[in-house]
């Protein structure tokens, strides 16, 4: 970790007050350090880690982190706040700050090394030497671990008197100078008894890994392997309730590990043997089938889908977020004790229990949550074809002019001194990519419900909606019915012979024949002339029906920027422009939601400018990133401002949104291309209208904003950014309401 934190990268004042000023103080060293390339690229994308879940956790700890492209290597900064800053956590603010960066292509090594830390997190003597350090260097020798915090009292291998699930100290597991590299044996650790020193050969506790990166920590324990073996009682000794857990969180680097630590600090304490698979971003060993067959009880502390997560069907199960594993783990320990008690059991692979829908996804969760979920599964995948798909035949017309869907195929004529040739070779690649809209949807959706068999039938499915005609609602019906299908077959009870074709041929042949049968003979038709009503509906929008839709749509745009409405209605826009050849209608809505979509941050951004003194430091350095952010459709440059004032921004961003979405139908404004922002006006009908359309609804945001915010008064720290005008202004402002 040395080459991760120098003292250049510590902060033991830091006199930030909210998240995204203490994020950009510590972003700021990495910058000067060489980690960081583009400072407000990097803090769009913390902003947006931040707003898939808030990252402080219980202990007055920040966890700020994510994965960035502007960062050049693994790098860590930690500030401390005498004030506190407010990141989220149920016990108040934190006063240690962890900004974790890590690159998008991150190898295996760094990440083991933040995950390593992650886990340190959750020893109390490691935290409480971080208070008391008195100087950067120490600090930064006490996270690298040259240091051990021996400081303030030794370590011990047991868990104190007295101690809960949230301040639990881990035993030690790590010497001066560990590294990834300095791991030397490699293999699966075994458990003994509570309080046997770990050594490179030696076992180690019930459920306890080292923690990864540390000397004697095997190298597949780094990328989170497990034990291969179920320790036996002592003889006379009655057995240990047995549990078996899996933690894994969006980003993979700090929540998995922490909650891992957690729920083994938690185990111990209460006595039982827990083991942890963590399927994070330094890979994940998945548990033994011997460790899991001798489980009592199952623990899943998970925020993305649990691989292979049939494994635990049959035992007692407990399905919550990954924080529940980090802030209450003896409350998991105790309910799946009680579950076992009970005898209250998942549904077994041999006894179905309620449908498919009912089956798949978290316990805890309604089913239109679930559905929601399996929908965007597919509609995530979809996009990535819609963008490249609607801007290569956008650019097809731009060049070879709008006859260009006329031309024979190019593997038949093509002249590489004329225009019109490459006009009509951007149109036919798009169009190819267009072919494969439904099928990815249908496919995706079906992988979202079943994992990887779902595959197979949900593309099958998906090519039969679109040679049918039933277009995007037949992917949908198509998705649904294939991951429904699967999870049905997966219920049948099957001798252990035939398991090992089971994946590979019956699965994908039982499931694509009944999913063709329905597609083809029972609802394709049906959906087919749905499809054909809903067209003709968007193609007849005229005067205020169409004005109305746009209005709404604005509004579900800026409703939760980029979150589930604003997703609905971007879904409902491109599979109008998902064929070779959209109505004016479905362009025309294109049109509309893109426009309502750049209203936020281009908003907020002029807000900033032109009233500066209501927004704090860190929201006007937030605002310059928003004119980039807006000018290129990406509504999320937003959030940072909604989540410090949602009641004067969110209804705001609306209103404006509703205004440009119902101009710029009003206009007839036509999109082709499903993303871009203004780089693609010259693609767009009507376009001098079009950002008419759009400064209008930036103008009543802005006007919006300035007006509720200036009846609030100035904001904090407005009259200068030095280090003294924060402090000052710190007890003043340390409770700003955060969205969650």
């Amino acid at each position: 970790m040395s080459e991760m934190i120098g003292a250049d990268l510590v902060d033991l004042d830091l006199s930030a007050d909210t998240r995204e000023a203490a994020a950009r103080a510590l972003a700021a060293r990495m910058v000067a350090r060489g980690r960081v390339t583009d400072l407000e690229g990097f803090l769009a994308d913390v902003a947006a880690r931040e707003a898939q879940m808030p990252t402080g956790l219980d202990g007055g700890i920040g966890i700020p982190h994510c994965r960035s492209a502007h960062v050049t290597e693994p790098t860590l900064a930690f500030g401390r706040s005498a004030a506190g800053i407010d990141f989220g956590a149920p016990d108040g603010p934190a006063d240690l700050v962890f900004l974790i960066a890590a690159p998008a292509g991150a190898d295996d090594a760094h990440l083991t090394i933040l995950s390593s830390l992650a886990r340190k997190l959750m020893n109390a003597e490691f935290t409480a030497a971080l208070r008391a350090a008195d100087t950067a260097e120490t600090a930064a020798a006490l996270i690298r671990g040259d240091e051990p915090p021996t400081a303030q009292g030794a370590r011990t291998t047991s868990v104190p008197e007295g101690a809960t699930e949230d301040t639990a100290v881990a035993p030690a597991a790590a010497s001066a100078g560990a590294t990834a590299g300095s791991t030397a044996e490699t293999g699966a650790a075994s458990a003994a008894e509570p309080g046997t020193s770990a050594g490179p050969d030696a076992p180690t506790e019930p459920g306890r890994r080292d923690e990864p990166g540390a000397p004697g920590a095997p190298a597949t324990e780094a990328a989170g392997a497990v034990p291969d073996s179920v320790p036996a009682p002592a003889p006379g000794e009655p057995r240990p309730f047995r549990i078996v857990a899996v933690t894994s969180c969006p980003t993979g680097i700090a929540h998995t590990y922490m909650a891992a630590e957690s729920l083994e600090n938690a185990g111990r304490e209460a006595g039982v043997e827990l083991v942890v698979e963590t399927q994070g971003s330094a890979g994940f060993a998945r548990l033994d089938p011997a460790v899991i067959a001798a489980a009592d009880g199952v623990i899943l502390a998970h925020d993305v889908p649990v691989r292979d997560k049939d494994r635990f069907t049959g035992k007692p199960t407990v399905d919550v977020g990954v924080k529940a594993g980090i802030n209450r783990p003896a409350e998991l320990i105790a309910e799946v004790r009680e579950k076992a008690a009970r005898g209250e059991v998942s549904a077994p692979a041999h006894a179905p229990a309620g449908t498919p829908v009912e089956r798949a996804g978290d316990a805890t969760e309604g089913y239109g949550t679930k559905l929601r979920t399996w929908l965007m599964s597919g509609v995530s995948y979809m996009v990535p074809f819609v963008a490249a798909g609607g801007l290569l035949i956008a650019l097809g017309f731009a060049i070879g002019g709008w006859q260009v869907d006329k031309a024979p195929s190019v593997m038949d004529h093509f002249v590489w001194t004329q225009t019109d040739s490459w006009g009509a070779l951007l149109f036919q690649i798009g169009g190819v990519a267009f072919k494969f809209l439904v099928p990815v949807l249908a496919g995706y959706i079906a992988y979202g419900m079943a994992d990887r068999p779902g595959l197979v039938p949900g593309f099958v499915g998906g090519a039969i909606a679109l040679d049918a005609g039933a277009g995007f609602l037949g992917g949908l019906a198509a998705g649904l019915i294939a991951g429904g299908v699967v999870l049905a077959i997966q219920r049948v009870p099957i001798p252990a012979v035939l398991r090992g074709i089971m994946p590979v041929v019956v699965i994908p042949l039982v499931s694509s024949a009944v999913t063709g049968f329905l597609m083809l003979v029972v609802i394709g038709k049906p959906i087919a002339s749905a499809q054909k009503g809903l067209t003709d509906w968007l193609s007849g929008l005229t005067g205020t029906n169409a004005v109305l839709l746009g209005a709404l749509l604005g509004l579900m745009m800026c409703f939760d920027l980029g979150g589930p409405v604003n997703k609905v209605a971007y879904a409902f826009a491109t599979a109008g422009i998902a064929v070779t050849d959209p109505s004016d209608s479905a362009m025309q809505i294109m049109a509309a939601v893109m426009a309502a979509g750049m209203v936020p941050p281009l908003a907020m951004a002029l807000a900033t400018t032109v009233r500066g003194r209501l927004f704090t430091p860190a929201e006007r350095e937030n605002g310059k990133a928003a004119w980039v952010l807006g000018a290129s459709f990406i509504s999320e440059g937003a959030i940072p401002f909604a989540a410090a004032d949602p009641l004067r921004v969110i209804p705001s961003a609306m209103a404006g949104g509703a205004l440009t979405g119902a101009l710029s139908m009003a206009f007839g404004a036509t999109l082709r291309a499903p993303h871009g922002g203004v780089f693609v006006v010259p693609l767009i009908g009507s376009p001098l209208l079009y950002l008419v359309a759009i400064a209008a609804g930036v103008c009543v945001t802005t006007a919006l904003v300035v007006l509720l915010k200036g009846m609030r008064g100035q904001a904090p720290e407005s009259g200068t950014t030095g280090p003294a005008a924060q402090e000052a202004a710190a007890p003043k402002d340390t409770g700003q309401p955060v969205a969650a």
